[in-house]
């Protein structure tokens, strides 16, 4: 694969990826890829990511279904991270929202605050799955 000789992996063997709607410009969420998650990416046209946490490949939307589809890929001028455009189908987060970035910090309150819509209820979603994705 061309794109593996432009990217550094990270001592652990991992790749910061931003995902971004290709619609907007939102950024959806930060995930990180592997050797493994990038080739099937780019192999498959979906998204797939290291689950850090399971310690495990997964495609992107696996459980929910919401994936993302790969429409461009860019690399920083360091090779050391990864910006991806997508087609989002429903949403990124697994808290039901379209982005994972839906909390903005009030300075003179100094609380988060909800500044998006829940898009779907993670509890109809992910309902005996044990797993959000």
């Amino acid at each position: 694969m061309t794109l593996l000789r432009h990217v550094k992996f990270n001592e652990q063997g991992l790749i910061p990826s931003i995902i971004v709607d290709i619609l907007d410009g939102k950024v959806l969420t930060l995930c990180y890829m592997n050797k493994d998650a990038l080739e099937k990416t780019m192999e498959t046209g979906m998204v797939h990511v290291y689950r850090r946490s399971q310690k495990r490949l997964m495609l992107k939307g696996e459980t929910s279904g919401h994936i993302q589809r790969v429409k461009e890929v860019f690399v920083d001028c360091e090779g050391n991270s990864l910006l991806i455009k997508v087609e989002q189908n429903v949403a990124a987060c697994h808290a039901g929202y379209r982005s994972c970035y839906y909390r903005g910090f009030n300075p003179h309150s100094g609380v988060l605050e909800v500044k998006e819509k829940q898009v779907f209820n993670p509890k109809e979603v992910y309902s005996g799955s044990g797993r959000a994705t």
